[in-house]
């Protein structure tokens, strides 16, 4: 029988659970919460401290990027063409979870010192969220449970919103009620589940 050194066991149990918090396969159902933190317990714990740090609450901040990106690390917006044929380039700089503008994102990794952060990483993409909600709650008086307007500033810009750019918008504000929506079902389904997860977090 080979032996097994048990000083490996720890070390080696670790390394695995950081590469499982480093997936970026889509979740197999993006509809619930509860599935998408059992099949990636890292992204849990990115949930938790985004949470944390910022004080959105996490149904709300996996509603918009629901709604951003269904959870694709590379999601980026479609390419566009002229006559149907010459690409033209994509509508907007746009890319990861998070659907993060370069601008904007180089804003947030100035502010919060993540020099390194990605966008097609998921614990930087989620904790970009709470920044910049917890950026519209200071400057737009949003309440970080409010995820209809919390979409509204995300996607309008903290002074679109303020003008109420989004009244022009009907598509948009249907999407905004998608999302507000589908926050209060991510509500119902992690006040199901997030004690079983919390447990799984303690003992690793």
């Amino acid at each position: 029988m080979l032996s097994v050194n048990r000083s490996l066991v720890i070390p080696v149990t670790a390394l695995l659970l950081l590469l499982a918090g480093c997936s970026t396969k889509q979740p197999r159902n993006p509809d619930s919460i509860c599935s998408i933190f059992d099949e990636n317990p890292g992204w849990h714990r990115d949930a938790l401290d985004m949470n944390e740090r910022w004080g959105t609450p996490i149904p709300v901040a996996m509603a918009i990027m629901y709604q951003e990106s269904t959870f694709r690390h590379n999601a980026r917006p479609p390419m566009q063409y002229f006559l149907g044929v010459i690409p033209t380039g994509r509508a907007s700089s746009a890319y990861g979870y998070s659907q993060a503008l370069t601008s904007t994102w180089n804003d947030y990794a100035r502010e919060t010192g993540r020099r390194f952060a990605s966008r097609s990483n998921f614990s930087d993409a989620i904790d970009f969220i709470g920044w910049y909600t917890d950026k519209s709650h200071k400057i737009n008086g949003i309440s970080k449970w409010d995820a209809r307007a919390q979409y509204l500033a995300y996607h309008e810009g903290w002074g679109g919103y303020r003008n109420r750019s989004y009244q022009q918008k009907n598509w948009l504000m249907n999407v905004a009620d998608r999302v507000d929506q589908r926050a209060g079902r991510f509500t119902t389904q992690y006040n199901s589940c997030k004690d079983n997860l919390s447990r799984r977090r303690w003992l690793w």
